[in-house]
């Protein structure tokens, strides 16, 4: 993406989401807000490859049951 502009997006996020997406970008060594631009990115590239979304169960919530 060098030299493509970027848009800012406002995003709401849940605090046990944000947390998870937290812990998961330290794991992986990136910003939170590099590791949503990485699954996103993920996520559009599944979608491209063969038409789905990555889960069959976007749109349902999730229960994000972390400790």
């Amino acid at each position: 993406m060098a030299g493509s502009k970027k848009k800012q997006v406002p995003l709401r996020l849940s605090e046990k989401l944000y947390n998870a997406i937290a812990a998961w970008a330290e794991d992986d060594f990136r910003s939170v807000n590099g590791q949503i631009e990485y699954l996103l990115t993920e996520c559009v590239k599944q979608r491209k490859k063969d038409g789905k979304y990555v889960s069959e169960h976007l749109d349902e919530p999730i229960d994000l049951d972390i400790q």
